[in-house]
This record gives C-alpha cells, structure tokens and sequence, in this order.
C-alpha cells in the first residue's frame, strides 16, 4: 500500500478535510481479514522478536481519537501475535491526584517503553492539549497564573515536539495514530452501545457530551498535527468508519516502521563463537 497516502508530511497545508473517514484502499474485507493481516501479524512478530533480542530500540505506538472510533479494537486485532513479554498497553485516562501535582508529562515518562519492547498509549500526553484545551481544564492544574496565557497551547506542542526528539535521539522511535471517524459512524457505534447487552457496559453518559464539543475537537486535533507531525514522530491519519481497514492499515505501519528501524540479532558471545563445534558436541554427547 501507498502509506504516505496517510502520513501527515506537509502539516502547514494538514486539513482533516482533506482526509476520507471511510476509505478502503481499493482492497476487500475477505482478502484483508483472511490473508493480508495475518501475514501482517506473522511479520511483526518476526520483527518483535529481532527487536528484543538487539535491546537497543523501542517503539511507541500513540493512539488518539474520538470516543468509539476504535483504539480497543486495534489494539486487540493488530497487537495479537505480539508477544506480551515484550509489549506492554498503557490506557491514559483521567489524571490522579498524584498526577495533577507533577507536570503534564511525568505520568508519561513512567510509562515510556524501554528498550527492546514496545509500548502502546491508548490516549496519551495528547489529551493535554486536546481535551484540556476544549474543556477548559487548565485551572485544574494547578499552574502559576501567569503561565496560563495565550501562548500555552503553543508553547505544549513546543514541549511535546522536543519530547519525541528527545526519545528519538535515544533510540525510542515513535509513531502516531489519529483514528478518523465520521460523526455519523460514531452515532451508531454508541447506538450499538445502548441496543446490544453486551456493549451496554462501554456506554457512558460522557460519551454524549463529548460528542457536543464535536467541532470543538476537531479544529483541536487539527491544530495539534499541525504543530506536532515531524519527520522523528509522524502523524497517521486512519480512515476509521471501516473497521477492517482501519486495522489493517495500522498493521501496515507498524510493520513497515519495524523492518525501517533496520533491526538486527545481535552477534553471539565471543565464548560462544570460538567454541560452537565443541558446545555442540558437548550437548550430543549429554
């Protein structure tokens, strides 16, 4: 597939509108559920494998989006085959008290995938500038009053993009995903929420008024690739309304971003080098 098609490379000229919520790549469901993932999965396993064995670099997968667009979903098809030693899921969700007494970014750093594993953010330090900025969450925490000023959402991309250099240059690769849903889409998902039983329990009443700031989140989310696709941690904009697709797109970047990141076993002890022919004799024998 042509995965630039989706990468965010000219954020000056990023519009959403510029993006299909319901794009198929020209593939069918069949072909990709039955023969393109799994040899996506079978790859990435392969690759993770490389990647804990060399222990020099880690990935992290960011995952933003509206509520139902799909992050559980990709988690749980894409990061099947991935070996849970060396893969670790972190939901971020309301701050704590705790949290709230730090700066925005400490909750994040704990979390930050070491190397030779790779991490996984549902939600992530992008709700700082995201839901805090739409819902009017600053006063909460608890900054000096002069440093809540019309510079401080520029000022937080300014924060995060020299964050994600920062991992870069120690070998913490990052990619990003914004799961794009139409408003449409996402009603039904929550309707399903409602009319299923077994989905009843995902329905919660802050879904609804969430979807009242629909617009507001949107130029949000849009500011915020503007400010923060870079060449060391890209934006991914996924067409979201089909699932299969959206997961199998997810698949094909990580994929690709793993074989990119130029993996390699790493070479025997010298111990075990020098004496192969006789360690493998020595084990015959006993």
């Amino acid at each position: 597939m042509l995965l630039e098609k989706y990468r965010v490379a000219d954020p000056t000229n990023f519009s959403l509108s510029d993006y299909s919520t319901d794009d198929d790549g020209g593939l069918d469901k069949t072909t990709v559920c039955e023969q393109l993932m799994p040899a996506n999965i079978k790859k990435m396993r392969k690759l993770q494998e490389c990647l804990y064995a060399e222990n020099r670099k880690a990935l992290l997968i960011v995952l933003q989006a509206m509520d139902a667009a799909g992050k559980d979903g990709i988690i749980r098809h894409v990061m099947t085959g991935l070996n849970p030693q060396g893969t670790k899921v972190t939901p971020f969700k309301q701050p704590s008290v705790e949290e709230l007494d730090h700066d925005y970014m400490w909750r994040i750093h704990k979390v930050i995938p070491p190397r030779g594993e790779i991490g996984i953010f549902n939600r992530s330090h992008y709700e700082e500038v995201i839901v805090t900025r739409v819902r009017n969450l600053l006063p909460n925490q608890m900054l000096p009053p002069e440093l809540v000023d019309d510079q401080v959402w520029g000022n937080r991309f300014r924060q995060i993009n020299s964050y994600e250099r920062y991992l870069a240059e120690n070998g913490i690769y990052t990619i990003k995903f914004f799961l794009y849903i139409s408003k449409d889409e996402q009603r039904d998902r929550l309707l399903a929420r409602l009319d299923e039983p077994d989905k009843n329990w995902k329905f919660s009443v802050s879904d609804i008024e969430e979807r009242e700031h629909w617009d507001d989140y949107h130029r949000a989310y849009e500011e915020m690739i503007q400010a923060t696709a870079t060449e060391t941690a890209p934006w991914y904009v996924i067409p979201a309304d089909r699932k299969w697709f959206a997961r199998y797109l997810v698949s094909e970047i990580v994929r690709d971003t793993l074989e990119n990141m130029n993996l390699v076993y790493p070479d025997p002890s010298p111990a075990v080098l020098a004496n192969m022919d006789e360690l493998r004799q020595h084990l015959l024998n006993n």
